[in-house]
């Protein structure tokens, strides 16, 4: 038989059993759209959390006080030593690739202006931080420049902050309180929203060493640091471990770059992807049971035709490969049908959730065409090989 005669002979066959085929077909596109939606999802995920850490900064080292992992006992009495303002500025000045720190110091507190309050997250830094974070500003400026600036009474709000305690009004120039202490108001940030849990329009930003001193805190939250290139970040990661080591005379800092939080997201997000595509994939092997049964009824049906091909010289071979075919076209269909599915599926979630980047890698989309082919090789074996061991003149005979 040529491949023309092998397919004519399984549309053939199919189109005769409509119902019963298109409920396998139907079996087999369920679990090629789970697959192919998960997927994307997943891949969606991971370009999300990648496009949110890229938003927050680029070719960051984040230094935090204390460490995460310690083993044995730590030098010099074990002390652990705060993290300052000092240590941001050494960082600076001293390692090499640096090109530029800000520090963080972080609290919650009531901002007032006249009968108006809000509680908001209070970010005490440098005017670095503009930069290092990317943040925009829509009226007036950001925290002064300079060392000498870090214990000033300025103060920047985000721009959810500043329409709730200013309803139709600029806040430049006004003084608000936060607690008791008063602020002059010398910039408004622009829309940023959510990234990462953070809604940057409802946070204010006040100079550090003030606001370390208001909120009572000995040391920094975190320290930022944004390093000249990408390929700069391990390097100036251990000159930042090796400074503060000489400067705590203790290892009692830990340092992560950008790039190692972005691997571990992606990892997790990875194996996650692969559990749910996992899942999805056990309907795909419940479809194949399904698409062995049809053939296996249709070999029973098909007897006398069985013993026909045979006697009129079709070879075991050409038997075979024709039910083969029947099965392959039944699960491929099932496969483009779920493959069109699934994307029309995707398409609709981001219609709906634009900043959701969801699609399906395209290795995901090859995998899923060749998997439907393999479902319906893999689960024909059985009925093809049932019908090449017919005798032809028992088929023929059997009524």
């Amino acid at each position: 038989m040529r491949p023309g005669d092998l397919l004519g002979f399984a549309f053939a066959a199919l189109s005769g059993h409509r119902l019963r085929t298109g409920l396998s077909v139907a079996g087999v596109a369920v679990g090629i759209s789970a697959v192919v939606a998960l997927t994307a999802l997943g891949e969606g995920a991971r370009q999300y959390v990648v496009q949110e850490f890229t938003s927050l900064g680029s070719n960051l080292v984040i230094v935090m006080p204390g460490r995460v992992e310690t083993t044995g006992a730590m030098p010099y009495g074990g002390v652990t030593h705060d993290l300052t303002i000092e240590d941001a500025v050494a960082i600076e000045q001293r390692v090499a690739g640096v090109v530029r720190t800000a520090p963080v110091s972080v609290a919650t507190e009531t901002v007032r202006f006249g009968d108006r309050g809000r509680s908001v997250p209070i970010i005490g830094t440098s005017a670095d931080y503009r930069f290092v974070r990317q943040l925009q500003v829509a009226a007036g400026r950001f925290l002064p420049e300079g060392s000498s600036h870090l214990a000033g009474n300025e103060i920047v709000l985000g721009t959810k902050v500043a329409r709730e305690l200013f309803v139709g009004t600029s806040p430049l120039g006004k003084i608000v309180r936060v607690g008791p202490y008063r602020f002059r108001v010398v910039g408004v940030l622009a829309p940023k929203g959510r990234s990462l849990g953070f809604d940057f329009d409802d946070l204010v930003f006040i100079p550090v060493r003030t606001g370390m001193r208001i909120f009572n805190r000995s040391s920094l939250f975190r320290i930022l640091v944004e390093t000249s290139s990408t390929a700069e970040l391990a390097p100036v990661r251990r000159r930042v471990l090796a400074l503060l080591r000489e400067r705590h005379r203790a290892d009692d800092v830990t340092v992560v770059t950008q790039d190692a939080v972005l691997d571990a997201f992606s990892s997790i997000l990875a194996v996650l992807t692969l559990a749910l595509v996992g899942i999805a994939s056990v309907s795909l092997a419940v479809a194949g049971v399904g698409i062995m049964n049809v053939m296996l009824v249709s070999v029973a049906e098909r007897r006398p035709e069985i013993g026909l091909l045979k006697a009129v010289g079709a070879t075991d071979r050409q038997v075979l490969a024709a039910f083969l075919t029947e099965a392959v076209v039944l699960s491929s269909a099932g496969g483009l049908l779920g493959l069109l599915a699934g994307l029309g599926a995707i398409r609709a979630f981001v219609r709906i959730y634009p900043t959701f980047p969801a699609s399906p890698p395209p290795w995901a989309v090859a995998a899923a065409l060749g998997v439907s082919v393999l479902v319906g090789a893999v689960f024909g074996v059985v009925p093809a090989r049932r019908a090449t061991r017919l005798d032809p003149v028992a088929a023929l005979t059997r009524r």
